[in-house]
């Protein structure tokens, strides 16, 4: 009977030491910090195509040299290890736009670097955008041959 006493004493011990170190968040706080950090990216964007658009460029250039830039930062960024800061307050709101897939494969070509050009960064660098590109291109073809057959139902219609 002790053994088994014991067993729930250490058993709500250790409940109670999990309770006290796991970290509790706040949903609505997070939604918040997600919708800021997001926010910002899009704020810098915005100001880079309306730049763009005074210097006489055209829409499509302009949303080239947005993406461009907006990828040059983050990966600036990630090299000086602060993107990981923002990423770990804003959640999505810095991983979901494209300076978040731009930091994960930098963060991955920094974090290989140690075992060389072709078997360390070569190798590594898509470890974690790989699956992106990967059901990107995949969702894009599944898609399109969808919109075909329905295109080519319709024209038989």
């Amino acid at each position: 009977m002790s053994d088994n006493h014991s067993s729930q004493q250490k058993q709500k011990q250790y409940e109670d030491y999990v309770k006290k170190i796991t970290p509790v968040h706040s949903l609505g706080l997070n939604m918040c910090k997600a919708f800021f950090t997001g926010g910002i990216i899009c704020v810098l964007g915005q100001f880079i195509l309306n730049y763009a658009g005074k210097l006489g460029l055209d829409k499509e250039t302009s949303g080239s040299w947005c993406s461009l830039i907006l990828i040059l930062i983050s990966v600036i960024l990630t090299g000086c290890n602060l993107y990981s800061k923002i990423g770990k307050f804003g959640g999505a709101g810095g991983l979901v736009p494209i300076t978040g897939f731009a930091n994960s494969v930098a963060a991955s070509a920094i974090e290989y670097k140690a075992e060389g050009q072709v078997f360390g960064i070569g190798c590594k660098i898509f470890t974690i955008a790989g699956p992106v590109i990967l059901y990107g291109i995949l969702c894009s073809w599944i898609l399109g041959v969808i919109y075909y057959i329905f295109k080519f139902a319709g024209g038989l219609l």
